[in-house]
């Protein structure tokens, strides 16, 4: 870094983090005691702050990475400065941890953006540091700043696994992804991604050497993002996994991400299953339709980056060129919403999470809604994939694996499950213009404004409980 980005990114840091002080202490004054899953985190939090490390709560189904991580940043607080009584692990002692948390996350993205985009010399200084700034203050993940949940702290280690994996410290980023997986074990999909990019890599250097061996005419350097590219690489993929010396390459740069999926599974045998609480509320089916909810997710949320009259017009003239190619698109995805679509008990009960309010609002007036969505699904994978045509195929088809490893297992609707894949994806596509960057900034800045205010003053009762529940993402 300039000294001068230096001085301007501390800067953006601290100020980040004294506004999200302010509202954590806010919203910790108003919601005292634990809410939500926080009256499962938080008590176990405080059973290994005291030692007992051989208690656990069944109803908690991540591993204990979490409450780990709380009493190793605690302790030596504790320690430093002799404090005694409830507050080592009150609940907003908890609570503070995420703040560490997102703090790191600002700096983490901002360096994944500075290495992804290092080549290209327009990209100035501002553009990168508002990028990261804004993508810190992603609203569903920075709501969970301010309690006690895993999501992060799980956002912290992945996205740290990644960064090390980008510089190539395999052994490095393997470690981070234990400590991923040990918030939360979904994340060993990212682990598999992160092995998945050296393989797409080494599998862009071979296809780079065969083309210019064959003098194409066409750009070696890139795999081109489209059906043709597909049926192109297909010989060349099945020549690429007959070859032992790309085996043998292949094994040596990810053998230590192999070592954490074979730890995993040994996981899995032993605890008959990944879940290691409730289960009967989080079971797997092949809920298809969760890729293209992640796709209109993605569609909202990028739209101040990723929307142009421009990309409309090119849609509207690919629609036009290869109309059977999308008939056949949507017929696919209106089969996946008629036979795969799975409902949640949780979804159609819990009206304290926006989700609800989405299925009820929306996919419950009317049966036909699912299916009236389908042209809209169409072009949110089209706007998907546009953006990202800047990576090659083989990358493509890596996270788009990993993408729907990590959505369509969930049975429940839970927009929490979108924060990796969707940091994931938004970094990865060209950097924004800076007015760009701040219409998502606002955009950003709104959302969290209204969630905000609606957790804390927007308060209601159930007709059997005298608390107060809140709304929340």
């Amino acid at each position: 870094m300039e000294r001068f980005e230096v001085y301007i990114f501390t800067a953006l840091c601290s100020i980040n983090f004294l506004i999200s002080c302010l509202l954590f202490s806010k919203i910790t004054r108003e919601q005292r005691d634990p809410y939500m899953d926080e009256i499962f985190h938080v008590p176990q939090a405080q059973k290994y702050c005291d030692g007992k490390f051989n208690e656990w709560d069944p109803m908690i189904t991540t591993l204990p990475g979490l409450y780990l991580a709380s009493v190793g940043l605690i302790r030596p607080v504790v320690w430093l400065s002799d404090m005694k009584g409830r507050v080592v692990c009150s609940t907003a002692m908890l609570r503070f941890i995420n703040l560490l948390f997102n703090s790191g996350n600002l700096y983490i993205i901002y360096l994944i953006i500075c290495r992804l985009h290092m080549k290209d010399k327009s990209r100035s200084a501002s553009r990168r540091m508002f990028s990261a700034l804004v993508l810190s203050t992603f609203p569903v993940l920075y709501f969970f700043t301010f309690l006690y949940y895993t999501d992060a702290g799980s956002t912290f280690f992945t996205l740290f696994m990644y960064l090390m994996a980008l510089y190539g410290c395999h052994k490095a980023a393997a470690l981070l992804g234990v400590c991923a997986v040990l918030f939360r074990q979904t994340n060993i999909i990212w682990v598999a991604f992160c092995a998945g990019t050296v393989v797409a890599q080494k599998m862009d250097e071979t296809w780079r050497t065969e083309q210019s061996k064959k003098r194409d005419e066409k750009s070696p350097s890139q795999v081109p993002l489209t059906i043709n590219g597909v049926m192109r690489v297909i010989h060349f993929l099945l020549e690429f996994l007959k070859t032992p010396n790309n085996i043998k390459a292949v094994f040596l740069s990810t053998w230590s991400y192999i070592a954490v999926a074979v730890a995993f599974v040994v996981f899995i045998v032993l605890n008959d299953g990944i879940v290691v609480g409730d289960r009967s509320s989080h079971e797997a089916c092949l809920n298809f339709p969760q890729v293209l909810y992640f796709l209109s997710f993605t569609l909202i949320f990028s739209f101040p980056t990723s929307m142009s009259y421009q990309r409309v017009v090119r849609f509207l003239h690919s629609l036009r060129k290869q109309p059977l190619i999308y008939a056949i698109l949507t017929m696919s995805f209106l089969f996946l919403v008629w036979k795969f679509t799975y409902v949640h008990k949780y979804l159609l009960a819990d009206n304290r999470h926006f989700p609800f309010y989405v299925w009820k609002r929306i996919f419950q007036r009317h049966d036909l809604v699912r299916f009236l969505l389908g042209p809209g699904y169409v072009f949110a994978a089209w706007n998907f994939l546009d953006t990202l045509r800047s990576k090659s195929l083989f990358w493509c088809l890596v996270f788009c694996t990993c993408l729907v490893a990590a959505t369509v297992p969930q049975k429940l609707l839970e927009f929490r499950y979108f924060i990796l894949p969707y940091l994931f994806y938004r970094i990865h596509v060209p950097l924004p213009s800076l007015p760009r960057l701040l219409l998502e900034f606002s955009f950003y800045t709104a959302v969290n404004t209204a969630t905000v205010y609606i957790f804390i003053y927007k308060t209601f009762q159930w007709p059997d409980s005298t608390a107060a529940q809140r709304f929340m993402w």
